[in-house]
């Protein structure tokens, strides 16, 4: 169940200055990008689109409190092919509301992203997930891979493997009383002070110490009968400085599970600053991704081997 301030979260200050954070990075995205609110049975989801209405379409899928607005250093070059169509979770920190019926479990989070991709029109599309976003983005493709064309998850956790005791124990204060500055130390630390654009910082510290989400449905990890059998053409790209997990175990898990799996090891970035990883090396890496064929080259790249 969503938390019911006692007046609405846009009217406080704190909703005030989440809400600047956020319009100040939708104005950092390409020009011609389009806004969507889409009603489902779940309330109304916020849609960002950009790129060509006739292109292949790609859902991006963010992580947990990162918001859509977190692939505005992504979207101009996927957009030069592809219809991008970033999502903003429901019942999660973003402009989507979760007005309707709670999402309870993770058929009815399932249920709601193919109702998303239904209101935008699109039978068959390519699902790109990081972190959080990631988990719902290989749940959602198990479930119906004859919709997804291509499946790329970025630094996905818990995933193919298990997180790492040391980073669970570090974010356990924010999960149990967040607040602005620690969700500010916790990404300092884990992005090893990185510079990090300052609206997305702000965006996330006040998300996690104040928006009202609802409780989180994790997906299962999936057992390897499961990923055996999943016939779509599916990249990992993991971030090499990350605390999240090991990610060297992460490819091998997923390689050793799943036949259609190409790992890439980026050269350099941690788990929280994968879309935002500087230069274009990620969009170069994004755009190989959504143009293979199902087996096309599914061994792990050699840029940088794991």
């Amino acid at each position: 169940m969503l938390r019911s301030p006692r007046i609405p979260f846009v009217d406080t200050a704190e909703g005030r200055a989440f809400y600047a954070a956020y319009d100040s990075l939708l104005a950092k995205w390409p020009r011609g990008s389009i806004i969507h609110d889409l009603p489902s049975r779940f309330g109304t989801t916020r849609v960002t689109e950009f790129g060509p209405p006739e292109g292949p379409p790609v859902l991006l899928l963010p992580g947990a409190g990162a918001t859509s607005m977190v692939w505005f250093a992504n979207v101009a070059a996927l957009g030069e092919t592809h219809r991008v169509l970033a999502v903003d979770l429901i019942g999660d920190a973003g402009r989507s509301v979760a007005s309707g019926d709670p999402v309870r479990n993770v058929d009815d989070l399932l249920e709601w992203l193919g109702s998303v991709a239904d209101a935008l029109g699109a039978a068959r599309y390519a699902l790109v997930g990081h972190s959080y976003g990631a988990m719902i983005a290989l749940a959602s493709t198990l479930r119906a891979p004859g919709r997804v064309e291509q499946l790329v998850l970025l630094d996905p956790n818990s995933c193919f493997a298990g997180m790492r005791f040391g980073y669970l124990l570090r974010a356990l204060p924010i999960l149990l009383r967040p607040t602005i500055a620690r969700e500010r130390a916790f990404l300092a630390w884990e992005t090893r002070g990185a510079q990090l654009d300052p609206d997305w910082v702000t965006l996330m510290a006040l998300g996690a110490a104040s928006f009202p989400t609802g409780r989180t449905i994790v997906p299962r990890r999936p057992d390897a009968e499961a990923l055996a059998h999943l016939p779509v053409g599916t990249t990992v790209v993991l971030a090499p400085f990350g605390k999240v997990h090991d990610p060297a175990r992460v490819a091998r898990a997923a390689q050793a599970a799943l036949p259609s799996c190409r790992a890439v090891n980026l050269s350099s970035g941690t788990h929280h600053t994968v879309p935002m990883n500087p230069g274009d090396e990620v969009d170069a890496v994004l755009r190989d991704a959504l143009g293979r064929a199902v087996g096309e080259d599914d061994r792990p790249a050699d840029d940088h081997p794991l």
